[in-house]
């Protein structure tokens, strides 16, 4: 592996894993405890969109990408709240209203879509320097906003309506959660894809649950097991020659359901 740190777009990959590791250790805890995966899902798949505003403007797809993500956050949110639509059903309708809208977008793009599979399935080794400028950018934002609402964000997760009864907005933070869960995706876009996005920002999480109940705590192991996951995944990329993206995940579910397997078979060990 040593070896490999030799070549610049190696080096730009594992900053790249560390610095997506950290968001979604962060925010994918809120995503867990708070089971907001679908909304979460929902969000990811809608913000194609934005991918296809970017090659449609000829401009670097990321910069369409965290308007319409932060875009898509906050109209599904509003609608899940504030309307009489089954959250689940308005969720679907805006996820496919965006990926739709991306798809169009591109097709009516001139030429070639360069980099398009790299957006959809991931690509960690194509990163480039403005990129890795750009992620470190967004997590400085993420841990300040995370930083100064801790407080809220755990009450709005364990108790809503304790939320409410201090005199917080409970919207207000709620949206605020899903903007933050939106600049995640746009850090984990180029790691592991639009695709493949939900699995890396709750699997850590998930597995930290196990540990601890401390919010805290939770952050600090899912971003350990987010680096762990994500190198390990990078490395067993390079020596059976697959694709890094999906690599990372696989190895990521083979982990989880082994330890889960044997938590579950433990007791029945043991007796």
């Amino acid at each position: 592996m040593l070896e490999l740190l030799q070549y610049d777009f190696m080096r730009n990959a594992i900053l790249a894993a560390i610095l997506a590791s950290i968001a979604c250790g962060i925010i994918g805890v809120y995503v867990v405890v708070k089971k907001i995966v679908f909304i979460s899902g929902g969000i990811t798949h809608a913000s194609f969109g934005g991918i296809g505003i970017g090659y449609y403007l000829g401009i670097n797809p990321l910069f369409g990408l965290i308007p319409f993500s932060l875009l898509s956050a906050i109209i599904m949110g509003l609608v899940s709240k504030r309307t009489k639509v089954a959250e689940d059903t308005a969720i679907g309708i805006l996820w496919s209203l965006g990926m739709a809208i991306g798809i169009i977008l591109i097709y009516w793009t001139p030429g070639y879509a360069p980099d398009l599979m790299t957006y959809l399935f991931g690509n960690i080794l194509t990163v480039p320097m403005s990129d890795i400028y750009l992620m470190l950018g967004l997590d400085a934002v993420i841990i300040f906003v995370v930083y100064a609402y801790y407080k809220q964000f755990m009450a709005l997760c364990f108790d809503e309506e304790f939320t409410k009864v201090s005199g917080l907005s409970a919207e207000k933070l709620y949206l605020l959660l899903l903007c933050l869960i939106a600049l995640t995706i746009v850090l984990l876009i180029k790691v592991v894809g639009i695709i493949l996005i939900i699995a890396l920002l709750t699997m850590p999480a998930s597995l930290s649950r196990h540990y601890t109940n401390n919010l805290g705590k939770m952050m600090y192991l899912a971003i350990i097991f987010g680096v762990f996951f994500s190198l390990a995944g990078l490395y067993l990329s390079y020596v059976f020659d697959a694709p890094s993206g999906a690599t990372i995940i696989l190895a990521m579910s083979t982990v989880y359901i082994l330890h889960f397997l044997y938590d579950g078979l433990k007791p029945k060990i043991a007796s």
